[in-house]
C-alpha cells in the first residue's frame, strides 16, 4: 500500500486506539486527535514502533475553531487526507430520560453527532480539493443506531442521526470521489463496556450479563473497508457478538 494519510477522533483509547494502530501497521500516516493529551501521546508512542508518522493533535470535536485547526495542522503535516474515522463519542449517565438535564444532553449532541459533521465537513474541504481528488470518511454508530438500550436517550439519538449523516455524506461525496460509509459495533470489549461483564441492565429492567467481542475485530472490519478502491463502498457494516442480545431485543 502506498502511504496514505488517516485521521482517527478519539484516538486515545479503546476502538479509536486500536484502529490508530491497526492503520499504522498497515501503511498509513496517522494523526490521532481527542481531548486528552496524554493518551494520545501514548497511542502515537505505539504506533511510531511500526515505522509510521503518527502525530498526535489535542482538539474538541465539538469545536469548530478546534476542529478546523485540527484539519489544518493535518495539511501542514502530510499535505493531504485519504481516510477520516469518525469515532469520538461519549455517553450521558444511565438515568430515566425525564431526568436528563439540557447540558447532558446537549454534551452528547455536540460530540457525538456534530463533532462527526465539523469533522467530515472539514474532510471533505480537503478531499475535494487534493489530487488525486477524493477519499474515504467512515462513522462509528452503533448497534444503538439501530435498536436503544434502557435510558440512553441522548446516545440512541445521536447514533441514529450518525445514520442519516453517513447517507448524506456518501450521496453528496459522489461528485467527488468521496465515499462514505458506517460500521455499527455490538459490544467491543473495551473501558466502556467493562461492565457488561458483571451485568447491564436489559428491556425488560433485569440485569444480565452481555458477551463481547476483541476490539482486533472491529480493526480488521474497519481495515477492510479503507482497502476497497474509491468506486467501491461498504456502507453499512454490522459487527456484534453473535450472543448479545441484540437480534430480538427487547
Amino acid at each position: 500500500m502506498a502511504e496514505k494519510v488517516a485521521v482517527v477522533t478519539g484516538g486515545g483509547s479503546g476502538i479509536g486506539r486500536a484502529v490508530a494502530l491497526g492503520l499504522c501497521g498497515h501503511g498509513y500516516s496517522v494523526v490521532v486527535a481527542g481531548r486528552r493529551p496524554e493518551p494520545l501521546e501514548e497511542t502515537a508512542r505505539q504506533g511510531s514502533l511500526s515505522g509510521s508518522r503518527v502525530l498526535a493533535v489535542t482538539a474538541d470535536v465539538a469545536d469548530p475553531s478546534s476542529v478546523s485547526k485540527l484539519f489544518g495542522k493535518v495539511v501542514e503535516a502530510f499535505g493531504r487526507l485519504d481516510l477520516l474515522f469518525n469515532n469520538a463519542g461519549q455517553v450521558a449517565p444511565s438515568v430515566p430520560l425525564e431526568d436528563l438535564t439540557y447540558e447532558q444532553w446537549k454534551s452528547t449532541v455536540d460530540t457525538n453527532l456534530t463533532g462527526a459533521f465539523l469533522c467530515t465537513q472539514q474532510a471533505i474541504k480537503i478531499m475535494k480539493a487534493q489530487q488525486p481528488r477524493g477519499g474515504r470518511i467512515i462513522n462509528n454508530g452503533s448497534i444503538s443506531a439501530h435498536s436503544p438500550r434502557p435510558r440512553s436517550a441522548p446516545y440512541t439519538a445521536t447514533k441514529h442521526a450518525i445514520t442519516g449523516l453517513t447517507k448524506s455524506t456518501a450521496l453528496d461525496g459522489r461528485a467527488y470521489n468521496i465515499a462514505c460509509g458506517q460500521i455499527d459495533v455490538g459490544n467491543a470489549a473495551t473501558e466502556l463496556t467493562e461492565e457488561f461483564s458483571s451485568g447491564v441492565m436489559q428491556a425488560s429492567g433485569q440485569m444480565a450479563v452481555e458477551p463481547r467481542i476483541d476490539t482486533k475485530h472491529v480493526v480488521e472490519a474497519i481495515l477492510y473497508m479503507a482497502s476497497l478502491p474509491l468506486d467501491a463502498n461498504v456502507l453499512f457494516m454490522t459487527l456484534l457478538a453473535t450472543k448479545m442480545p441484540f437480534v430480538g431485543r427487547g
